[in-house]
């Protein structure tokens, strides 16, 4: 209901993500963002912990945090309603930013441990990586969250 009510949406679905640091992160760059809301499964993720509101910075009181029941449901609405999804993938196919960000979006990162789940990528528009130009090959998911938010609200400026 707030994502229908929202003129263009930027809304962040955090699947499996249980690190309680790395929720708080995400919360204080969506909070930073103007994030819509951030969006994470009932069960296998973190929910808000005592951890998760110290990290945040009070993000986790100004961004609404929903748990949600079935991750493909939710994709399927927001692709119904014209709400772009795209995930995150060290082996994505485009770039971040080659994405237009200016309309509905949705991004969706997946677990520290293993990424999106092959279900839920299927689901998505677009895979997209973040360019790398030092050794590593992928960054932490709240970096990776923090990357994208902004580069969606330096578009939208």
């Amino acid at each position: 209901d707030l994502i229908q009510r929202t003129e263009n949406p930027l809304i962040l679905v955090l699947e499996g993500v249980q690190d309680p640091h790395n929720l708080g992160a995400c919360l204080r760059s969506a909070s930073g963002a103007g994030v819509t809301a951030v969006l994470a499964p009932q069960k296998g993720a973190c929910g808000i912990t005592h951890t998760v509101r110290d990290v945040s910075c009070g993000g986790a009181d100004e961004v609404p945090f929903l748990k949600i029941k079935n991750t493909s449901m939710l994709l399927r609405k927001f692709h119904d309603a014209d709400i772009q999804i795209i995930g995150t993938s060290d082996r994505g196919g485009d770039s971040l930013y080659e994405m237009d960000l200016t309309r509905p979006t949705c991004f969706v990162l997946g677990s520290e441990g293993w990424g999106l789940r092959k279900v839920t990528g299927d689901l998505c528009d677009h895979l997209v990586s973040i360019p790398m130009a030092g050794k590593v090959d992928c960054l932490n998911v709240s970096v990776s969250a923090g990357v994208c938010l902004y580069e969606a609200v330096r578009q939208r400026l």
